[in-house]
């Protein structure tokens, strides 16, 4: 599964349309794995830029984010993309989703 965490300084989780780039995970179901980290051409001053991270984000799973405005969370849900979230660290957010989807699985 692939998974972008919405940042702009690589360490803390951002705002979906207003970040500056996504680090971009890839977990089999045991250990996740750094890919990369892709910058947005956007102007964090301004809004609705929504559409700049669905289009570099088409072929990740899940996103993981501190907020998402409405019409983002439509666009995330209309490309089948699964919106989480939540706030922290990179690190953090990343290992609450895991391990949040490990426990789930178990039920």
């Amino acid at each position: 599964m692939k998974i972008a965490i919405a940042s702009s300084d690589q360490v803390n989780t951002d705002h979906f349309g207003r970040a500056r780039g996504f680090a971009i995970y890839q977990w089999n179901g045991d250990e996740a794995e750094f890919i990369e980290y892709i910058e947005t051409n956007i102007n964090p001053e301004e809004k609705h830029q929504w559409h700049e991270g669905l289009r570099i984000l088409g072929d990740c799973e899940v996103i993981i984010a501190v907020q998402a405005g409405m019409k983002a969370k439509y666009g995330i849900k209309k490309a089948n993309l699964k919106l989480v979230e939540d706030e922290g660290t990179v690190q953090e957010v990343l290992d609450r989703f895991i391990k949040h989807e490990k426990f789930m699985s178990n039920l």
